[in-house]
This record gives structure tokens, sequence and C-alpha cells, in this order.
């Protein structure tokens, strides 16, 4: 079980020490780092890379933003086998609609509790 725990912390450690890289070295801004790290999630996911990964590393792999762009590719995979072209817009939706729901609600809260900066 430490060991479980050891390479979900090596593995997140290093997908934050990547984003960390585009930050400094390759001035990214935060939004664009956040969209390439989907879109890396997404290839990955649908080459298959991506799930073996989850299942070595765990919450390493499954907490970061990476694991969303899995996640849009692997419900648009299974439901365009079932529905074809519209499963593929669908999927994407019905398998993420509960992170994207509570992104929406809790940034909503965050910005009434919060005053932004300006």
């Amino acid at each position: 079980m430490l060991s479980m725990f050891f390479w979900a912390f090596v593995v997140g450690g290093l997908i934050c020490v990547v984003g960390q890289l585009l930050f400094d070295v390759a001035r990214l801004t935060p939004s664009h780092t956040l969209s390439l790290f989907v879109v890396i999630g997404a290839i990955l996911g649908g080459f298959g890379v991506y799930e073996p990964l989850m299942d070595f590393a765990g919450a390493g792999a499954s907490i970061p933003i990476t694991s969303f762009g899995n996640s849009l590719v692997d419900g648009a995979l299974q439901e365009a086998k079932q529905h074809g072209l519209v499963g593929v817009l669908t999927g994407m939706f019905e398998i993420t609609s509960s992170g994207i729901s509570a992104a929406v609600v809790f940034g909503f809260i965050g910005a009434l509790l919060f005053k932004p900066k300006g």
C-alpha cells in the first residue's frame, strides 16, 4: 500500500513539474497550460495510454486536469460505439457533466464570496 502512495505522489508530482516548467521556461499562461494538459490527456486517452497510467498511479494520474481530457475522449468513444457520430458529442458531456457542473457551481460561489482583483 505504501508503494501505491509513493507512485501516486511521483506521477502527480511529475505532472505538476511539467506544468511549472511550462510556466517558467516556456512562459505559457495558466490558460494555455491548462488547455495543453487537457489535450495531452485526450491524446493519451485516445491511444489507450492514460488508463494504464491511472491504474498504476491512482490519484496521481486521476486528479490532475489531464484526466479530464482522458474522460472526454473515453466518453466520446464509448458513446460513438453505440450511437455513431452523435454519440461523440453526447458522450463527452455525459461522462464529464458532473465535473463541469461542479466547476460552474463552485466558481459561482467563489465569485460571490471573494472580491476579484481589479
